[in-house]
């Protein structure tokens, strides 16, 4: 066998030679327990007494369960490892292994400590004295129907990198959690798993062709539904086939492909003895929140967890407060008991909340006129069974106005439609799906229940005579058209081609091709004597403006669907704004001051209806289509004027940090009006005053922010609230008892220790408001618009929330994260797969915009990479001879020293902006490349000890709140300090010098320029296709340097800089620039147009440095010498340009002597071109 050295090793792999020996060593070790037939252990690195390096085998721990606890058991198993042999464990995870033990044992530390156990100080809060510091973080609490997966995480490790920064930093610094289990969502799933089990058996067995037929669901259908995303205008919206791929429900997207609940619990590593108890909802509610606890805290989460709570009457103090929330809201008249429309689950029996939908989040109701276009006798075909009753084909309109244009109504020949009795006189021919959401409107005999008479194919209506409210035409016909949608309004639709594009190129083609009339069966006396009427005025398209814009975008047919939207996009909204009615008794009036009026009359007048559908396609959680339902309950006003204006000063004063936010919260509070607040059942508290009702999630879960101050106080630690042995029982706590901890109310009459109800007030007192709360953007649409209107009800001003930190949603890999294609992590297989501080790493890498974020994989696993590596270098560095000590006075070490002050500012700004990954680039990565680089100037002299040492201290501190396991190891293991690194201070640093900064950059860049000059290939030698000469062998070079530009050149720069906007990094156009530039004396030398030229190729050169390098390129003079800067930095050159034995000079470009020390002419003139910023290097 061939002997190889180490240094040919290390050669060979790229790897340093302690690293073969550490890899060897360690390969060693895991060899020796192949043989033993433990359990799974892993690798960590310590160091010797002796400065080396020894090797430790200790099994790792995931996560510290509690005691006792029936989750944790049936969880232990299903989180062993994929594999209990350590020979089948790969080596390559020794560096992850690494990192897990490093994180138990820093979590271990801070468990003994009770370093995130944080109460307020003694005295009275509002007396006056001077406080400690504090900050107090937030995050939605996660709904406990299953694992915390990584979106959860990417949300989370906002928050808690926010409030680790402000701990750091010697603030008393809360994070607590709790955890959410009211509403539907839970009882769905656990009543759901009791049907299967009734039906299947337990363990149930599956018919297989079911199984078979949940795996031919397309990827985007919902229950066999096509999800309408186009929201369009009174139903006659156009089918576009190629617009409608399948796609997965929210829900679906989250439990894969499994279509029974029992196999969705099987995938979370359940076994089927214990998937049984979950059909009782209270089950859940004891196994998945302290999986989450233990998850979170695996994750390194800095929280409170002796304020930890759930919700639901389950724990009886948190179901106290929810009470007195409410009962207050309603004292103060926020809440109403009233007829709405609301999004309505039919199987459920009650509305259908936004956390309460499988899909169709945000959803609301769209509210249609519903126009009663009366059949006219004698009924023939399919209709004469109606004979004798009033049919009326009920068309859903948005635009009543336009019902004097009426020609016809279009149906759609292949569609499904229902003769529906709605009451003893009337009879409606519309969808089924219509006469479902119309029965729950007052629209059928028996509410709810929707009556079909006869059942109808669109072909059956064709040619059916009408008689339509308000058209200028006394009989019209009911008409085929084909592309008509049966999911939005009724599936009949009113024909008015004065003002619908649509209608307007469909009647045209009927008239036109006597062919098309033909094949549908259509009668010439149906169509041809219909006209166009106008109606509506609109500016800039006249009286019919579908014509004119038809004829404008050249629309040949229906076909044209792309020109046909784009018709609409140009008419629409112009028409509503702009339109001015030409008929009618409303006539002159404009078309937005009409439509409420006609609309009011043909409802008075018995000629229309009103009538609501869900803007999209809802399904509960139930697995249930929903309707939109006309329910007698309780309500929150949210929209009211006075508390709206509340509000809006609320979001006026909050930090938003992105421009979006603010935008959505000015969107939401627009449209945002009254709130079902209760349900009939489900999981949650009772409302106090109508025990009949629950209150719904979304609203008892606006202000528990407060209840965090006081929860650890009533719940001793204990999440689920049993009052054993509690010196507060629930009971004790009385609607006084809340106002005088949160309200300033007066002290309450009760057997409470008075000592104890001043500590509550004080926490509260302390705490609020909080300081941050971050959640997804997708909340912003309820929970955080409630937040913000609960928090002004309930609060004076000085309680209102100060900022709200939105996030997209987190990408896996650039794909949406979807256990149906595989492409999900849980919180707990990422820390599995990575570690806590790599899986940190990269989430902070992942993005901190209102766009989706992304979390790389790769990412995780470089962080991996370069944390051990850090670990090895650090130990390395310390314990190194070589390192230069004295006073620290070369211009490497100021510019290193500088470099470690420009990162604390820098990563002191991102962590208060909450940019996570400007914090890893300022704070790690351009960190660590300021240190590479200090190293390599310094070369053979060394590196300053005192210098590198805080460097290890700097970075340690700076990445503290984003990988605390590593920090914590670094900060007691390897640089000997006391205490733990989470609480050791922001570190301290001097200003930063600036200007030193850039004189090192320009350094860098003239060195770079040097080296080209260096390497240009010589001119070949003699004939063409001759040899080159030879790589000359420099003796000595010379720089040249520029003080000050040539006077028409400051001219020249004074001018750009007054026309550069650095923001853009744009200059204004030429002619402005030559503008300036005739305004300054060059205009005076003689030939303007020569000097013009001149300039003009100067400034073209200057606009593109400043494009590329910014502003400063454009300054007259530079902060700095460069001859003294240059002069210092000699040797430095010339090693970096290794021409070590080469003797160099630095001299002005003005100094004529030196110039002509260059020989050649070429070479003096090159050298008489330098400018300040752009030196010149000659070499001979």
């Amino acid at each position: 066998m061939q002997e190889r050295s180490l240094a040919a090793l290390s050669a060979d792999t790229g790897r340093r030679p302690v690293e073969l020996i550490w890899v060897a060593i360690a390969t060693v070790a895991i060899l020796a327990f192949i043989f033993e037939g433990r359990r799974r252990y892993h690798l960590s690195v310590r160091s010797s007494s002796r400065g080396g390096r020894g090797i430790t085998c200790q099994r790792v721990v995931f996560a510290e369960l509690e005691g006792g606890s029936s989750s944790s058991q049936v969880w232990s198993e299903v989180n062993q490892s994929t594999t209990s042999h350590p020979a089948m464990e790969p080596p390559k995870t020794a560096r992850r292994d690494q990192l897990l033990a490093i994180q138990a044992e820093a979590q271990a530390v801070w468990d003994r400590q009770k370093l995130f156990e944080v109460d307020a100080p003694l005295g009275d809060v509002d007396g006056g004295e001077c406080l400690p510091p504090r900050f107090y973080g937030n995050f939605p609490y996660p709904y406990m129907n299953g694992l915390l997966h990584l979106g959860h995480a990417f949300t989370v490790s906002k928050v808690e990198f926010a409030t680790a920064y402000h701990r750091l930093c010697g603030k008393k610094a809360l994070f607590p959690f709790a955890f959410h289990c009211t509403g539907m969502p839970i009882k769905a799933c656990a009543d759901k798993l009791a049907r299967e089990i009734k039906e299947f058996g337990n363990p149930p067995v599956f018919r297989q062709e079911e199984d078979k037929q949940s795996e031919n669901v397309t990827p985007e259908t919902v229950n066999g539904h096509v999800p309408a995303d186009a929201k369009k205008e009174k139903g006659e919206d156009r089918l576009d086939t190629a617009k409608f791929r399948t796609k997965k429900s929210k829900a679906a997207a989250k439990t894969g492909s499994a279509k029974y609940q029992w196999n969705i619990m099987e995938t979370l590593g359940l076994k089927a003895e214990d998937i049984a108890k979950f059909q009782d909802p209270y089950h859940w509610l004891t196994f998945f929140p302290p999986l989450a606890k233990d998850d979170l805290r695996a994750f390194g989460t800095g929280a409170d967890w002796r304020r930890s709570f759930i919700t639901t009457n389950m724990n009886p103090y948190y179901d106290s407060f929810v009470r007195w929330h409410l009962s207050t809201l309603k004292a103060k008249g926020k809440v109403v008991k009233d007829k709405r429309y609301a999004i309505y689950s039919p199987k459920d029996g009650q509305p259908c909340a936004d956390h309460d939908r499988a899909s169709g989040e945000g959803v609301q109701p769209q509210e249609y006129t519903l126009i009663k276009m009366k059949v006219n006798p004698p009924f023939t075909g399919k209709l004469a069974a109606l004979e004798g009753k009033n049919v009326y084909l009920a068309a859903a309109t948005l635009r009543p106005e336009t019902m004097y244009g009426q020609t016809n109504a279009w149906v759609l020949p292949d569609g499904d439609y229902g003769a529906f009795e709605i009451n003893d006189d009337d009879v409606f021919v519309i969808t089924k799906r219509a006469a479902m959401n119309l029965a729950f409107q007052g629209g059928s005999k028996v509410p709810g229940k929707p009556n079909c008479l006869l059942e109808l194919k669109g072909k059956d209506l064709i040619g059916v005579a009408l008689s339509s409210p308000l058209s200028v035409n006394p009989v019209i016909y009911a008409l085929p058209m084909l592309t008509i949608l049966t999911d939005k309004g009724t599936g009949i639709v009113t024909s008015v081609p004065s003002d619908a594009p649509d209608d307007y190129a469909a009647l045209m083609d009927l008239k036109n091709k006597p062919a098309l009339r033909e094949k549908l069966g259509v009668e010439d006396k149906w169509v041809l004597p219909f006209e166009v009427v106008p109606i509506i005025n609109i500016p800039e398209f006249g009286d019919m403006s579908a014509v004119k814009v038809c004829q404008d975008l050249k629309i040949k047919s229906q076909n044209d669907k792309d020109k046909l939207a784009e018709a609409k996009r140009l008419t629409y909204l112009k028409g509503f704004l702009e339109g001015t009615m030409l008929v009618g008794e409303h006539k002159g009036t404009k078309v937005q001051d009409a439509k409420p009026l006609l609309r009011k009359m043909l409802v008075a007048n018995g000629q229309a209806v009103m009538y609501s559908e869900p803007e999209k396609q809802v399904i509960s959680r139930s697995d249930d289509e929903c309707v939109v339902a006309l329910t007698d309950q309780w309500y929150l006003t949210y929209g009211e004027s006075e508390w709206k204006a509340l509000t809006e000063k609320c979001l006026a004063k909050m930090n938003l940090y992105h421009e979006e936010t603010r935008n959505m919260f000015g969107h939401t509070m627009s449209w945002l009006n009254q709130w079902a607040c209760s349900r009939s059942f489900g999981l949650g508290t009772q409302l106090p005053w109508d025990e009949e009702f629950l209150i719904e999630s979304l609203s008892d879960s606006t202000i528990y922010m407060a209840y965090y101050a006081v929860a650890h106080i009533l719940q001793g630690g204990d999440m689920y609230g049993k009052p054993d042995e509690r010196p507060v029982k629930p009971e004790q706590l009385t609607h006084e008892v809340w106002d005088y901890i949160f309200l300033g109310g007066k002290v309450p009459q009760t057997d409470i220790d008075s000592e104890l109800l001043k500590r509550m007030k004080r926490e509260f007192e302390y705490w609020y408001p909080f300081d941050l709360r971050v959640s997804g953007k997708d909340l912003v649409q309820n929970h955080l618009t409630f937040c913000a209107y609960n928090h002004t009800a309930m609060f004076g001003e000085d309680k209102w929330p100060r900022a709200f930190r939105c996030n997209g949603h987190l990408m896996l890999n650039s794909e949406k994260m979807s256990k149906s294609t595989g492409n999900f992590l849980t919180l707990r297989e990422a820390i599995q797969k990575y570690s806590a501080d790599a899986t940190r790493f990269a989430l902070a890498d992942a993005g901190d915009t209102m766009d989706d974020a992304n979390f790389v994989g790769e990412t995780a696993n470089a962080a991996i990479l370069r944390l051990t590596k850090e670990i090895c270098w650090i130990q390395e560095v310390l314990d190194a001879e070589n390192l230069r000590t004295g006073k620290i006075e070369s211009f490497a070490d100021k510019v290193f020293e500088n470099e470690i002050n420009i990162a604390v500012e820098l990563t002191a700004e991102n962590y208060n902006n909450l940019m996570f990954r400007e914090v890893l680039k300022s704070g790690f990565f351009d960190f660590q490349s300021a240190r590479d680089e200090y190293r390599s100037t310094c070369g053979a002299a060394g590196m300053h000890k005192d210098l590198i040492r805080r460097f290890i201290e700097v970075q340690t501190l700076l990445l503290a709140p984003i990988c605390p396991h590593y920090a914590e190891h670094v900060w007691s293991k390897l640089l000997k300090k006391d205490g733990c690194a989470i609480v050791a201070g922001w570190p301290a640093a001097s200003r930063p010098d600036y200007t030193l900064q850039k004189a090192n950059a320009y350094l860098r860049d003239t060195i770079v320029d040097l080296r080209k000059t260096i390497l240009k290939p010589p001119k070949k030698q003699g004939k063409k296709g001759g040899a080159p000469a030879p790589a000359p062998t420099f003796t000595e070079g010379h720089i040249f340097v520029a003080e000050r530009y040539l006077e028409w050149q400051e001219h020249c720069l004074r001018v750009l800089a007054a026309h550069f906007d650095a923001a853009s990094k744009a200059f204004a156009e030429d002619a402005k620039v030559i503008a300036g530039l005739m305004k300054t004396p060059l205009s005076q030398i003689g030939d303007v147009k020569a000097v013009m030229r001149q300039c003009m190729s100067f400034v073209r050169f200057k606009k593109e440095e400043a494009i590329k390098a910014g502003p400063q390129v454009l300054d007259l003079k530079l902060p700095f010498s460069e001859v003294n800067l240059l002069t210092e930095n000699a040797e430095f050159i010339k090693r970096s340009l290794q021409l070590e034995k080469v003797e160099l000079f630095v001299h002005s470009s003005s100094d004529d002597e030196a110039i002509a020390r260059v020989r050649s002419d070429e070479a003096a003139s090159r050298a008489r071109t330098a400018k300040p910023g752009n030196p010149v290097g000659i070499f001979l």
